[in-house]
């Protein structure tokens, strides 16, 4: 009788381990938008480092060339969170679109405006970019919405201004080495690669330091966060807190390593073949990462105050900024650490 017991004993311990096993691989699609670029390493860093796996999620990236197309897939129902710029959410809930970002990354955007290197005789300031192309990620992303605030803060007609899609990495800076362009929104590792090719370039507007962020939008501005429709994370508050625990513990793990580190566990193609060009690029971004995961809510309000100089559609919305993100999966995941 005993052997019996024993039986089922074991045949239970066995159901329940493979429960747990199914629970931790609960699914989750995260769209990323521009995967190279350092403003997402949070996020790629954190499927280098297992904190998805540890959290107990089955985390597919999925990348994409622009935060719009990002977007895009959530929107569409073929991926579930956007790790991309916490702007998207206020620009959707002009539109009556509610989405919410839950942890948040990147205490700056890390947008810096820059010159080709064949037009910096011609293109000395942001009123220069009348009538010239200028890259971005995609149009739609957020580099196209800096763009188009930086031109209207300099009395230029966005209009006038032909907008292309080049990417975030190597492609836009193929794009401004082969004169495709006359300037782009570009991050880094980008900047710093072209930087470190062409002496003399010239940077009409850079976001990646606290001092230069404030210089341009008179605070802090967010950046990168993990957002999703407000329906799902209702539906999906296990998921949503393992993706936060997960970010939170990658963004401490950063703070306690060198660049050289973090470098180390990044993957070979995301790092590219320049990998003095990475790291020094790295070592300027590092500052730009969150401590805590949490958003400020005057960095929020910054962000509607720009989109509100250059959208009629946002000034007249009268957007409620508490729905657009929450700090209850931080403040959890901190409990829980």
């Amino acid at each position: 009788m005993s052997a019996f017991f024993r039986h089922i004993a074991a045949s239970l311990v066995a159901l329940v381990l493979s429960s747990g096993l199914a629970l931790a691989q609960s699914k989750v699609i995260v769209s990323v938008g521009g995967a190279a670029c350092l403003c997402y390493l949070p996020t790629m860093l954190a499927q280098e480092l297992g904190e998805y796996k540890k959290a107990g999620l089955d985390v597919e990236l999925v990348d994409f060339k622009g935060g719009s197309q990002s977007l895009t897939a959530v929107i569409g129902g073929s991926a579930d969170v956007v790790s991309g710029y916490f702007d998207h959410c206020v620009n959707l809930a002009a539109k009556n679109q509610p989405l919410q970002a839950f942890v948040v990354y990147d205490r700056y955007p890390g947008f810096a405006l820059v010159v080709a290197p064949g037009r910096t005789a011609e293109i000395k300031s942001i009123k220069d970019l009348a009538n010239k192309k200028v890259g971005v990620s995609a149009p739609g992303s957020s580099t196209d919405f800096f763009l188009k605030y930086m031109l209207n803060k300099n009395g230029v007609d966005p209009h006038s201004v032909a907008v292309i899609g080049v990417g975030l990495g190597a492609s836009a800076v193929a794009a401004m080495e082969q004169g495709q362009i006359d300037a782009a929104i570009m991050l880094d590792p980008a900047v710093t690669v072209l930087q470190n090719k062409f002496k003399d370039i010239k940077i009409l507007s850079d976001t990646r330091t606290e001092h230069d962020t404030r210089d341009v939008f008179g605070g802090d501005y967010p950046g990168g966060a993990l957002y999703s429709k407000a329906e799902w994370i209702e539906k999906h508050p296990k998921e949503t807190q393992a993706l936060t625990t997960a970010i939170v513990n990658t963004l401490a793990w950063i703070h306690s390593h060198t660049p050289e580190e973090v470098m180390a566990k990044m993957p070979p193609n995301l790092v590219g073949p320049d990998k003095a060009g990475y790291l020094a690029a790295l070592k300027n971004t590092l500052p730009m990462y969150s401590t805590t995961g949490r958003m400020d809510p005057k960095g929020a309000e910054a962000v509607l105050a720009v989109f509100s100089l250059s959208s009629p559609e946002v000034a007249k919305a009268n957007v409620d900024l508490s729905k657009t993100y929450t700090n209850k999966f931080v403040e959890a995941a901190g409990k829980t650490n």
